[in-house]
């Protein structure tokens, strides 16, 4: 397995697939790194030599905020617009979508599963039309 940044990447993968498993990078970062270090897109991370994956590591490491970094610098993000009580932090404070969804409907994955309410007074029993 070969280890860039901290993350395990999956032995027979091409590189270009097998980068953006690295959180905080996806598949067009993957290409321009690629692109950069002049590494064919095509090559299996087991036939990468050491020397590459010391660039690739080198390089990222320079250019690019990946894996714990990005993820604090996320966090920190969110919990500053909590504290400045924000509409945008009071909606990640209430769990619900923050970039202007409807949650009328939807947006279940923001509010989790659905919370059954009761609903009043039911109509007697046989009090259709006379």
């Amino acid at each position: 397995m070969v280890r860039i940044v901290g993350v395990e990447l999956k032995k027979n993968k091409k590189i270009l697939f097998a980068l953006p498993q690295i959180y905080g990078i996806g598949l067009s970062l993957a290409k321009k790194i690629c692109a950069a270090l002049d590494i064919d897109v095509n090559k299996k991370t087991d036939e990468l030599t050491p020397q590459e994956i010391g660039k690739i590591e080198k390089y990222i490491e320079a250019n690019f905020k990946v894996e714990g970094e990005l993820r604090r610098e996320i966090k920190e993000n969110i919990k500053r617009l909590i504290d400045i009580q924000c509409y945008r932090g009071l909606r990640h404070q209430k769990g619900l979508p923050v970039r202007g969804q409807r949650t009328r409907t939807n947006a279940r994955t923001r509010k989790g599963p659905r919370k059954t309410v009761a609903t009043g007074a039911r109509r007697k029993a046989g009090g259709g039309k006379k």
